[in-house]
């Protein structure tokens, strides 16, 4: 498998579906935060949904040691169900409020979200997939990882509310 982005087969975030798809992944997805890599894995699912860049969960147990402290709050998806959000303390002792989720008990059909954790990728220092760093999706609710896999426009930008 080559870790080079041009050799991927670009995607329509338009021709995702609604109900959202949950699809395995073996791309390599790493998160850095504080000058270290504090998720490095090829076993994780990405969340396919109209109008919106692939999420990435990224199993649970492939995420540093102390890196999430659960806080109170939680938010419903339509699809999902109920999420539950960390904060992520980086390291150097940073915190960063609210800026991964997860589904504890996901709602039928997404029962392979369980176990795996979601995070904002415009809050940590550096994501990439397959070496290629992510820009993360506009707006502040939605955790989309844009790469030059994948064809907008996306939802979340100023306007985009009502799509």
């Amino acid at each position: 498998m080559s870790d080079d982005p041009v050799q991927r087969e670009t995607e329509s975030v338009w021709d995702y579906p609604r109900p959202p798809l949950v699809v395995p992944s073996e791309e390599h997805v790493m998160v850095e935060l504080d000058g270290e890599v504090v998720v490095d894995t090829r076993r994780s699912l990405r969340v396919l949904e109209t109008s919106h860049p692939p999420v990435y969960y990224v199993p649970a147990d492939d995420v540093a040691d102390g890196l999430l402290r659960p806080v109170a709050g939680t938010t419903w998806c339509e699809f999902k169900g109920s999420a539950s959000y960390f904060d992520v303390v980086g390291p150097s002792g940073r915190v960063l409020p609210r800026a991964a989720w997860h589904y504890p008990q996901p709602t039928a059909g997404f029962e392979a979200l369980a176990g795996h954790v979601a995070l904002y990728a415009g809050r940590m220092d550096r994501c990439s997939v397959d070496g290629e760093t992510v820009v993360a999706q506009e707006g502040d609710f939605y955790g989309g990882w844009i790469t030059s896999r994948v064809t907008g426009p996306f939802k979340g930008a100023p306007g985009t509310r009502g799509w």
